[in-house]
């Protein structure tokens, strides 16, 4: 089964030499996505700001992809401070939405520059 890469100047670029995504068959790989702008300008501020900044990010890249968070099967947040988590929730409940929620993970970490990083694994075969 071929893959094929996304990058996309719609969301910010990635931090490295990496993809926004790979497609591989049903399957799609997201990639971190931080609180950033498409410029690569950092999104600064309260936490709530930068969530919602880094999950417009992921949420562009399945778009791109041909797809959308919806999907998701699997969703990776990483918080540089795990006191977030409740507030994280909440806003993650209006990017992930539907009766069957994707599987999760979320960790502390210790992020530099920026407060929240999350990537996903989407499915869209039948």
């Amino acid at each position: 089964m071929p893959k094929r890469a996304v990058i996309t100047d719609k969301a910010a670029p990635a931090g490295g030499p990496y993809s926004h995504a790979v497609i591989a068959g049903d399957t799609i790989y997201l990639a971190g996505a931080i609180p950033a702008l498409p410029d690569g300008t950092r999104v600064t501020g309260t936490f709530a700001e930068q969530a919602h900044a880094a999950f417009r990010n992921l949420a562009i890249v399945a778009e791109e992809a041909g797809a959308s968070l919806d999907d998701a099967v699997r969703v990776g947040v990483y918080l540089r401070d795990f006191a977030d988590f409740p507030e994280m929730n909440e806003i993650y409940r209006e990017y992930i939405k539907g009766d069957h929620l994707p599987v999760r993970t979320t960790l502390p970490v210790p992020l530099v520059g920026f407060d929240i990083e999350i990537d996903a694994i989407l499915y869209t075969g039948e």
